[in-house]
């Protein structure tokens, strides 16, 4: 028998944040590297049409420009990669189109020029002064200007999920049922904003090439990369150690490491390319702008009949992308008939991506706002209603769940809230001017696993300390504390003997961490590498002669604090290590996760509650308190847990408040391009927030029953909100963001 020191479920401070708060920590545009230059990107003015001059004389005649690159002088890349999810360990682009490599202009914003100079303000300066003059072309950019255009893909999400989904007869299920809903949703776009701009630094070092790259995976970067120019993996190396926050925008590999390379070889010397705010609109994918047509029917006593959810959006000219807005509506409920379609237009934009719970943040919104309007219809508590339609299965394939905890979530979270105190009728409560109203959601996220194995290494010194390794960057969610708690507890010593090291390609392969992946299978393989580290350990010493330990059975050996011992005998890592003479020992550890053919449906759920005031005279929302209950499986950190689950909720209330983009139709370019009027929640919009973490026992999602919590914690608080508003005005909303307009 092995145990460990019980690492793994302490609420222990982030290692990183000493770094963090000092400004020790380098991010990939902090990166000292000598002889640096700088590359500004010129973006295209127009939505649709081709170039047809280029002027850069102007430009190159700059003190310090060292070089102009257009379609006209940009070598070809080697090959575009086809538009596959991160999670899938492979080349990841971003969209399947790569610019500058004909005249051709697909959307605004679009990279048709990239000056590099000696100076950032330099560079800066000299991309005003290249002279560029197109052919303008009718655009499709809204929803309302391609609706006749649109066409049903029989795949999205990069080929990985089908553009429709069915079971059972919904068109009788509807026609059957005693109550039907029936509401169009609507969602405006939305833009990632983390605090640090998407960056890369490029440098070659001979024919070998090193990037400083803010992304969720190095590997991801290098096999993209490598695809893009041709050269071998061996000779490329990603580097990531800080990343300030991605959300999303940094899961797929868009253009600028790229052509941070390209750039970089061109003038022969390192390469800075930096997006700018505005920059980070047109260059890094976002939420498209979608409409969700929603029916559910169900019977007087509450049982849904079926389910028919559509959704339409905007999508690019190359890729059939959408966010799978129809996983969570066909799963969550116990609806025997279920019928979701997908349905995109072609338009001017570059292709949407990956933005925090993408898809179920959006499909959530208009299912639960559903169930709330029949719950009404039915005179049944909220909370009922959901409760009678819990399925104990998967519907789609009826295989089991992995571990469920929906009903608890519902219980807790609603005696935290002090759900009991609400009253059904709308316009009941007031304080003041102000209406009160309270509303909830169910929340879920599936439990994604990459399609390749996963691997570690585990390293023990002679002194007592320990490093383990994974290529994994940390993208502010805390993945290298966590993580040395794993590889703690699988070494059987204390934390602070322990140090994870991670964000560099040269280490063993981890996928990007996307889609509340990471703590999953990067736990997983820190697990293998330091048990079967341990597990040698424990063999040398009951193999050796010379140690206390000799000729013990392997599963009586404990291991506490660095210290094997079985019975009255012990020795520690140390003192088997020195007497052997041998300064470190190592193991490699994979776990390779449950394939498509899986028996058993993997999803992590919660229950989200909020508590609303309206201003019906000014129309003003103000989110007064929120309360979340999950069950995500093991709990690794509760800090960190809590920490995650709280930034989603009041990305949440931003989603279903404030954020929002709209394209200009005459131009077809976004309005919102910066911080100044693209609105994100800030601290004077933050309402208590209360997070309940509910462990359940899972053994099917990965060796230590980890299932996530990065996405979840958004799912099901703009419905929340929108059920508040009702339950305090009598008013419907169903489009988001909210806005005082709306209650007016």
């Amino acid at each position: 028998m092995t145990t460990a020191t019980p690492a793994i479920g302490q609420a222990l401070d982030r290692v990183d944040g000493r770094p963090k708060v000092t400004g020790a920590a380098r991010y990939s545009a902090d990166v000292p590297v000598p002889g640096l230059t700088y590359a500004y990107i010129v973006g295209a003015r127009i939505p649709s049409g081709r170039i047809t001059a280029i002027d850069t004389s102007d430009a190159l005649a700059e003190e310090g420009v060292l070089a102009v690159l257009t379609h006209e002088n940009l070598p070809r890349i080697a090959a575009q990669p086809p538009l596959v999810p991160s999670l899938a360990g492979t080349a990841a682009p971003g969209q399947t189109f790569f610019p500058m490599q004909d005249d051709i202009v697909h959307y605004a914003g679009q990279q048709v020029a990239l000056v590099v100079a000696d100076t950032y303000e330099r560079a800066q300066h000299a991309a005003s002064l290249v002279r560029i003059t197109y052919e303008e072309t009718p655009s499709v950019t809204t929803i309302d200007q391609g609706r006749d255009q649109a066409y049903e893909p029989e795949r999205i999400f990069g080929g990985f999920l089908p553009g429709r989904i069915e079971r059972g007869d919904a068109e009788a299920g509807l026609a059957g049922a005693d109550v039907r809903v029936e509401a169009t949703y609507t969602y405006a776009a939305n833009n990632h904003n983390p605090i640090e701009p998407s960056a890369t630094t490029a440098e070659w070092q001979g024919d070998e090439l090193v990037l400083y790259d803010a992304t969720q995976g190095v590997n991801a970067t290098q096999i993209t990369v490598a695809q893009l120019l041709g050269i071998p993996l061996a000779r490329i190396r990603v580097i990531g150690h800080f990343v300030g926050g991605s959300f999303g925008c940094k899961a797929m590999i868009h253009n600028h490491p790229a052509l941070a390379a390209m750039a970089a070889r061109e003038v022969g010397r390192p390469v800075k390319l930096a997006l700018t705010r505005e920059q980070m609109f047109t260059s890094v994918g976002h939420r498209e702008e979608q409409e969700q047509h929603l029916t559910v029917g169900a019977t007087r006593e509450g049982r849904l009949t079926a389910i028919r959810h559509h959704k339409l959006s905007v999508g690019s000219h190359f890729d059939d992308w959408a966010e799978p807005s129809m996983g969570l509506s066909s799963q969550i409920y116990a609806a025997p008939a279920y019928e979701g379609v997908y349905r995109l237009i072609r338009g001017n934009t570059m292709t949407p991506t990956f933005m925090r719970a993408p898809g179920e943040a959006s499909g959530m919104f208009a299912l639960e706002c559903a169930m709330d309007e029949l719950a009404s219809e039915l005179g049944l508590d909220p909370i009922e209603l959901r409760l009678r339609n819990i399925s104990d299965h998967d519907p789609n394939t009826g295989n089991p769940w992995s571990s469920t905890g929906l009903r608890e979530c519902f219980e807790r979270g609603a005696a935290r809230f002090g759900w009991d105190r609400r009253t059904p009728e709308p316009g009941s409560r007031r304080d003041g001017n102000w209406l009160i109203g309270t509303g909830m959601a169910t929340a879920g996220y599936p439990v994604f696993s990459p399609v390749n194995p996963q691997r570690a290494r585990a390293r023990l010194y002679a002194d007592g300390t320990a490093v383990v390794q994974a290529a994994t960057p940390d993208f502010g969610t805390g993945v290298a504390t966590v993580m040395t708690q794993v590889a703690a507890d699988g070494l059987g010593m204390a934390f602070d003997r322990c140090r994870f090291e991670n964000g560099d390609s040269d280490l063993p392969t981890i996928a990007a961490a996307v889609g509340s992946s990471g703590s999953g299978m990067i736990s997983a393989a820190v697990h293998s590498a330091a048990t079967a580290l341990r597990n040698q350990m424990i063999a040398r010493a009951i193999g050796d002669p010379g140690s206390p330990l000799h000729g013990a059975a392997p599963a009586d050996v404990v291991v506490h604090n660095g210290v094997m011992t079985a019975g009255a005998s012990s020795e520690s890592y140390t003192a088997l290590l020195q007497r052997c003479f041998q300064p470190d020992a190592e193991a490699t550890g994979s776990w390779s996760p449950p394939g498509p053919g899986a028996e058993y449906g993997m999803l992590t759920f919660g229950a989200q509650f909020a508590e609303v005031a309206v201003d019906a005279e000014l129309g003003l929302i103000r989110v007064r308190r929120m309360t979340g209950a999950f069950a995500p499986g093991r709990v690794l950190n509760p800090k960190t847990a809590r920490s995650q689950l709280m930034g989603g909720m009041l990305w949440g209330l931003g989603q279903a408040l404030l954020e929002a983009n709209y394209m200009q139709p005459g131009t077809g370019r976004w309005a919102n391009s910066n911080l100044g009027e693209y609105l994100v929640a800030v601290n004077a919009d933050a309402p208590d927030v209360d997070v309940e973490l509910i462990e359940v026992e899972d053994l099917v999602v990965n060796p230590l029953g980890v299932k996530g919590v990065g996405e979840i914690g958004q799912v099901g608080v703009a419905a929340a909100i929108a059920n508040a508003v009702h339950n305090a005005t009598g008013r419907r909303i169903r489009k988001l963001p909210m806005t005082i307009e709306d209650l007016l």
